[in-house]
């Protein structure tokens, strides 16, 4: 950092200082900047075209931030030693949400942590605590099964739960930080199984490579990426819900390491849903932001429950673009100290796209939803879109070249990847039967 943008960083009222050089890393900033006009601190061991030559942050480097004692250290040493103002601490990762929460004793008063303490964190991000307390307090989930990679007895006792019909399934991790530790070939956020056959081979890698943690293997809902639901919550230090923002996802991201994020959402409500969260945040005990991944189920018409991210998502922008500024509610908790103490839940009610996609690559993905298309592309037209890396404050134009070619990127990726008319299921839902139009 220079000694100038140090200077301009030490007179604001807060930092923001943000762990991670991504898009959900930069969505951040953009909404502190949007709301306070504030610069963030970008903390990142390699820096990005995403974070490059931005005029709303500075990167700080950190030779590797998943490691507890690399970044306290980082964050005690000189970038920060001149900034006594408040600071306020965020991951951009379930696994820097643990790093974080494992080194937060380490730092003084004047840093803020807005997440929940490591009892809950633990019960939520493990998939199958989570699914234990989801079904105690009747939010619904895919059928659900566990498999512990720690219990290998001969070797293969692992193979013996897995179930011979059923397919195709869904493999997940429920140990984040573990499993970005071990590698193996043809490793992925998420793995879809076609086969017992299939299901036993992958199981067989993930034991090579040391993984010995819980792994969760559910029903394979059916459907397409539209059929993917995001709700993101926001709890104060009492766990009481006070914010809520829900939306469909149009398309997911298809790229290995990257898949199942969402790269376009059409904004909306859904009060049935928020009541089901807020059920599940007050028996976790929850604090902070908690972003939900959910599908609807066709085949009951009711929308299941996933998995919760203890932090803002990767696609937060979809959160600030309707108007609610998502990070507004951190600061007036934790800078401010100004919650009211009797309130409403606020709900974002604004129709709008969130996209880091070209339009063409939304109307590509919708070709057999052309009602949902119909609709999207209405909201487009009376100026919806809402893309977090389009922002005027930015003037580089090196920057502005990158982000172009990115979106041109992003086309190809998706063709490569991602077939819409192999993933389409007809007969499903309704459009639009849980995001009601403007009023």
């Amino acid at each position: 950092m220079s000694p100038k943008s140090f200077e301009s960083i030490a007179d604001q009222p807060f930092v923001p200082v943000v762990i991670g050089a991504h898009v959900g890393g930069y969505s951040l900033v953009r909404a502190f900047h949007e709301a306070y006009g504030v610069k963030s601190l970008v903390v990142t061991g390699a820096t990005s075209w995403v974070v490059d030559n931005s005029a709303i942050l500075e990167v700080v480097h950190c030779s590797d931030a998943h490691d507890p004692a690399v970044l306290a250290a980082t964050l005690q040493g000189p970038d920060f030693a001149g900034l006594s103002q408040p600071k306020i601490l965020l991951a951009t990762s379930d696994s820097l949400v643990d790093v974080i929460d494992a080194m937060r004793e380490q730092l003084d008063e004047s840093w803020k942590v807005p997440y929940v303490g490591s009892g809950p964190l633990e019960i939520a991000t493990r998939k199958h605590t989570f699914a234990e307390v989801a079904m105690k307090v009747g939010v619904s989930i895919p059928t659900t099964t566990i498999i512990d990679m720690a219990d290998e007895g001969d070797g293969t006792a692992y193979a013996r739960l897995v179930p011979e019909t059923g397919y195709p399934r869904i493999l997940k991790p429920t140990a984040p930080r573990a499993w970005n530790t071990v590698t193996f070939e043809g490793q992925a956020k998420v793995h879809e199984v076609a086969s017992a056959d299939e299901l036993r081979d992958l199981l067989d890698r993930i034991s090579g490579s040391g993984y010995r943690a819980k792994l969760i293997l559910q029903d394979m809902i059916p459907g397409d990426d539209t059929g993917m639901r995001i709700l993101t919550c926001y709890c104060d230090r009492n766990s009481q819900v006070r914010f809520a923002s829900y939306g469909r996802t149009l398309i997911e991201e298809h790229s290995p390491g990257l898949l199942g994020v969402p790269a376009a959402i059409l904004t909306g409500q859904n009060r049935e849903i928020v009541d089901e969260a807020v059920r599940l945040l007050a028996e976790l005990k929850w604090v902070g932001y908690a972003n939900f991944d959910l599908k609807y189920d066709p085949r009951d018409g009711k929308s299941k429950f996933f998995e919760l991210n203890p932090r803002l998502g990767r696609s937060n922008y979809y959160v600030t673009g309707t108007g609610f500024n998502a990070v507004r509610w951190y600061v007036d908790e934790y800078v401010h100290d100004n919650l009211p103490e009797e309130f409403e839940l606020v709900e974002a009610d604004t129709e709008t796209v969130y996209s880091v996609v070209p339009v063409r690559t939304i109307k590509w993905a919708l070709a057999r939803h052309p009602d949902l298309w119909a609709r999207v592309h209405r909201v487009l037209k009376a100026g919806g879109m809402r893309n977090p890396l389009h922002y005027r404050a930015e003037r580089n134009p090196v920057r502005w070249a990158k982000i172009l070619a990115a979106g041109v990127s992003y086309d190809r990726k998706f063709h490569q990847y991602y077939d819409p008319e192999a993933a389409f299921h007809p007969g499903g839902e309704p459009a639009d039967s849980d995001i009601p139009r403007r009023r």
